[in-house]
């Protein structure tokens, strides 16, 4: 009797251990209930959060608070998207918390980079150019390109190409004297440096990154 209470108690403390650890330190959200959430946005991001389509970012393995966050700007109007605004809109707060937790917790699927997007931005990712005033991918987003949930630098490794030219080059367009201090600012500010070319070469680059 005394040994099955103890297999009773012990077994306690490690069902709330299960439990918390499907909770998400960042934004307390929940996978599971997130996954229940999700089906709509499986038309674009894919089913299992790699993409439906090149041109559309992949969502598997990205920042939980990342992810939150974007939501809650399209849903404020922070950030505009014609399909993302009208989805966001209808979410909750605890909504948007599940699905960006569930997000999170599928798995990623690199795709390739071309040669010669290697050659070309390699050094420009792995160490920046001095002389341009353009710090290195890396020392923000990884060597691998994981990101940092902390900082909310987002995971750009493994994202699909197309996405990702779109994304920088919407940055580089971008007038940053109209933008609030903070991660899209400082981004806009580096990639109005690049040029063309070396857009379209790091969007191959990232997504070979893995």
């Amino acid at each position: 009797m005394k040994r099955v209470l103890l297999a009773l108690a012990l077994s306690v403390p490690l069902a709330a251990s299960a439990e918390e650890a499907a909770k998400d330190l960042f934004v307390k959200g929940d996978a599971a209930a997130g996954a229940t959430k999700a089906a709509v946005c499986g038309a674009c991001h894919g089913p299992t959060g790699n993409g439906s389509a090149p041109n559309f970012p992949k969502l598997a393995g990205q920042s939980s608070k990342y992810i939150y966050e974007q939501l809650t700007a399209f849903k404020s109007g922070a950030r505009v998207n014609p399909v993302m605004s009208g989805q966001a809109a209808a979410l909750s707060d605890q909504d948007m918390k599940d699905l960006a937790v569930h997000f999170a917790s599928l798995k990623p699927q690199p795709g390739v980079a071309s040669k010669d997007a290697v050659a070309t931005v390699g050094k420009l990712y792995r160490a920046g150019d001095a002389a341009r005033g353009i710090p290195a991918c890396a020392s923000c987003h990884g060597p691998v390109g994981a990101g940092n949930p902390s900082t909310g630098y987002p995971r750009i490794g493994g994202q699909n190409a197309q996405y990702a030219a779109v994304s920088l080059q919407r940055l580089h367009d971008t007038k940053t004297e109209s933008l609030p201090e903070g991660n899209v600012k400082m981004m806009a500010t580096i990639a109005a440096k690049l040029s063309d070319k070396e857009i379209e070469a790091l969007a191959s680059y990232l997504n070979g990154l893995q």
